[in-house]
């Protein structure tokens, strides 16, 4: 594309893509008038059954009667999504020919809603089309998608915000997920109400993505050093690397959920806490949205993945389940010391924002003061004492490293290349945090 030669083929422009955001306490109410401005005549409700009994969903069908919305809800959706949940959701949307759908819940029901409004668009392609390469075939999104309102219950994925949809790909026991600025919502309504019916552990798990999001955002990458530099711009990825525009979202998450994350975890009245977290989520989303993630998402996806028998407090489940934020946050610690070889003063100066005291640190030790600072944070909050208080053991580094080899749409995105042994280091520092 370019005139000048780029550096070994490294690409050399960056676009930004992101849902339009709508935030206010009770703006759910609008969700009504808004199918009605967009004409819709069908639309698709998605939650989870849980939610589906919750003060949120309870706002949307209001609405939706108020507005005389016809609709049919899908409640089914669950929690850390598979291949086979999304099937059944796209199902449902393929029979019901709908022409817009809202998502209510966290990122595993806005995902869900964005798999079934892309494959109900494109009826005759083969599930593996638009999942991410090595294990689909990441086509480009070239159909035309219906309508899509999300409404966050969490205040964690910023998927109301992004082109990017997860699941468990049951046959191969790992993460995937499909990636495009297509299926990105078409807004993104923001309602901190809807936060105050979250327990303790989900607001810390849903926090800790936000965490993880904005620091491998800022640290990814930088966006003119990922190669190869696409022939069309359709073919430029959604998670592009670090730039000047996802920085600024995800440093400013970064100091929201250093002031308000501990205070929402541990008072579910603190409304200005809560609030916060909730748009913490949504800017951390703009930022990685566009920059991406690297290893700490890279190596969550098999220890949600190849989960034994862990359940979680506070999740109402009948499977054994990770949740995302922790399966995210338990190799914070290993990954940052690991990659602060490359831009140190980036993870100074993350340090820094979530309390350390670097008046006196050496550049060389960023790795080591962010690790610690992190690890304290954790310790703060009662979190998990790694990997092995969450069910696994030194036998099950060989499955988790090469649950990890397929992720390189976000493994790549490390500013520091990586071997399966430093993978395999990463999760025995991993095992033990304090």
């Amino acid at each position: 594309v370019p005139e000048r030669p780029t550096l070994g083929n490294t690409d050399y422009a960056f676009e930004m893509a992101v849902s339009n955001i709508r935030y206010g306490e009770g703006v759910t109410k609008e969700v009504g008038m808004d199918l009605q401005n967009l004409g819709a005549r069908r639309v698709c409700l998605m939650t989870d059954k849980n939610l589906s009994q919750l003060p949120p969903v309870n706002a949307v069908l209001n609405s939706l009667a108020k507005y005389s919305i016809n609709f049919q809800m899908y409640d089914n959706v669950r929690v850390e999504p598979t291949d086979q949940s999304f099937m059944d959701a796209i199902n449902f949307a393929k029979k019901g020919e709908f022409d817009a759908y809202v998502a209510v819940g966290g990122g595993s029901v806005i995902d869900t809603c964005k798999a079934a409004n892309l494959y109900a668009s494109s009826p005759t392609s083969d599930f593996l089309d638009y999942v991410n390469a090595p294990i689909g075939k990441g086509k480009p999104v070239t159909v035309p998608l219906k309508p899509l309102i999300a409404v966050p219950t969490t205040s964690g994925t910023g998927s109301e915000t992004t082109g990017v949809a997860i699941f468990d790909f049951k046959e191969l026991k790992v993460k995937t997920g499909i990636a495009s600025r297509a299926i990105k919502p078409t807004l993104g309504i923001i309602d901190p109400l809807h936060t105050l019916s979250m327990p303790e552990r989900i607001v810390a798990n849903s926090g800790f993505d936000v965490l993880c999001h904005a620091l491998e955002s800022y640290t990814a990458l930088p966006y003119n050093m990922r190669s190869p530099c696409p022939s069309n711009p359709i073919n430029r990825p959604a998670y592009q690397g670090s730039n000047p525009i996802s920085d600024v979202w995800a440093l400013h998450a970064l100091r929201i959920v250093a002031k308000y994350l501990k205070r929402a975890i541990r008072n579910p009245e603190d409304r200005e806490a809560r609030a916060s977290m909730h748009l913490a989520s949504a800017f951390a989303g703009i930022g990685f949205g566009n920059a991406g993630v690297h290893l700490c998402h890279g190596m969550s996806y098999p220890i949600s993945g190849l989960v034994k028998t862990y359940k979680p407090k506070d999740y109402n489940v009948d499977h054994s389940l990770v949740p995302h934020g922790l399966s995210v946050v338990l190799t914070s610690p290993a990954v940052f010391a690991f990659t602060a070889q490359i831009h140190p003063e980036r993870h100074l100066e993350a340090a820094e924002i979530l309390g350390a005291d670097i008046r006196t640190a050496r550049i060389k030790d960023a790795g080591f003061i962010l690790a610690d600072t992190l690890r304290k944070f954790l310790f703060d909050l009662n979190v998990d004492d790694g990997l092995a208080a969450i069910g696994y053991s030194k036998a099950d580094i060989p499955a988790l490293v090469k649950g990890t080899l397929p992720q390189e749409r976000v493994t790549k995105l490390s500013p520091r290349p990586q071997t399966e042994e430093d993978l395999s280091a990463l999760f025995e520092a991993s095992m033990k945090l304090y």
